[in-house]
């Protein structure tokens, strides 16, 4: 009976150390660029805002120079991932940022991101969005960690050229045919569950979504459901996926200032804080990257929030007129039916988020 006990916990403690290994290894990765992610989320909300007031014309140098800055980092996120993953699984860091130097192409951006395939040497190359991805180039980058070894016992004389030659022609396939569409299969896939389930109760629909989205963010399989929103915006002229989404975004902002409260380190402390004030602003990759992921508790309560929510503003049939992701900031854009409703769900998601996670104090200081 004890040598079954011992197996158990034994299995628990591997299970942990698995969750831990990950966990540390996106840390890893992300925490060098959080406060770049926070300063980029910042400038970007502020740009936004005085452009909603009219302090700021979207035609001037002064919009278009710092949202270029602002938005352009969530752009190329993929080359700045390619660079933090290459320090972490000890790749090459040229060789590996030549990943996101494909991916990110203007001629291949302007085919695989609008819905066309091509061919290479006989295998489709699908549809996909690789700007602002994550999935893709993590995968691409650590692949190219086991392509790298043997060329590394290439002779010396010709490595310099032969080895970025030899992994390009193994990774960029792979990871134009199989990894890239992960996160758009992932996100099709939930996507099409929402229109089933908002057919059937747009309550029950809006807590899906509320749930589930910003683990989308987290690999980035959420743009998939742009396209649909600009879709719904142009024919219909409005869209209902946006507002069931605010919730989640103030979930989030809620778990992120009560892990600043409790976490004692003081560099976590500052990353939680941080991501908590990109998330109020509705920009939640620095929440989720630098400090809600890595607390499962908390990521778990945020989205329970965002799934009440969602649920919330699912009962008031609340439409977003021009396509912006939903914040205060942004709320302009959700005036009309339910327009108030719309906005008590936000905050009473990030009082859930904020109070369910400070009562999980004792198991979250654990960690």
């Amino acid at each position: 009976m004890g040598s079954k006990k011992h197996k158990k916990h034994g299995r628990k403690t591997q299970d942990k150390s698995l969750y831990k290994t990950v966990i540390d290894q996106i840390t890893g990765i992300f925490f060098p660029i959080i406060n770049c992610l926070t300063a980029a989320s910042i400038i970007k909300s502020a740009v936004v805002l005085l452009a909603a007031a009219g302090v700021l014309q979207e035609s001037s140098g002064v919009y278009q120079i710092l949202f270029a800055v602002s938005d352009g980092f969530f752009y190329f996120l993929p080359f700045f991932l390619a660079y933090t993953a290459s320090k972490q699984w000890r790749t090459d860091p040229f060789i590996s940022m030549l990943i996101p130097v494909a991916m990110l192409y203007p001629d291949l951006v302007a085919v695989l991101e609008n819905g066309k395939s091509m061919s290479f040497f006989g295998l489709t190359v699908p549809p996909s969005v690789y700007h602002s991805s994550v999935i893709p180039v993590l995968l691409a980058v650590g692949l190219l960690h086991f392509v790298e070894k043997p060329c590394n016992k290439i002779p010396e004389a010709v490595r310099g050229f032969l080895k970025p030659i030899i992994c390009m022609l193994i990774v960029l396939p792979v990871t134009f045919i199989f990894f890239g569409r992960i996160g758009t299969w992932i996100g099709d896939f939930l996507t099409s569950i929402f229109f089933r389930l908002y057919a059937f109760n747009p309550v029950v629909a809006g807590a899906f979504m509320g749930f589930f989205i910003q683990p989308m963010v987290f690999v980035g399989a959420h743009w998939s459901i742009v396209p649909v929103c600009i879709t719904n915006i142009s024919n219909m002229g409005y869209d209902v996926i946006l507002p069931l989404l605010g919730g989640a975004v103030y979930g989030q902002a809620g778990a992120a200032l009560a892990l600043g409260i409790l976490l004692k380190d003081k560099s976590e402390k500052r990353v939680a804080y941080q991501g908590a004030l990109s998330a109020a602003l509705g920009v939640t990759e620095p929440a989720l990257f630098g400090s809600n992921m890595k607390n499962p508790r908390a990521m778990i309560t945020a989205c329970v929030a965002g799934a009440i929510g969602g649920a919330i503003t699912g009962t008031a049939g609340v439409h977003c007129t021009s396509f912006a992701f939903p914040s205060f900031v942004t709320c302009i854009a959700y005036v009309g039916p339910g327009f108030m409703t719309f906005l008590i769900s936000m905050v009473m998601s990030f009082v859930i988020a904020f109070s369910l996670t400070m009562a999980q104090k004792k198991w979250i200081v654990k960690l």
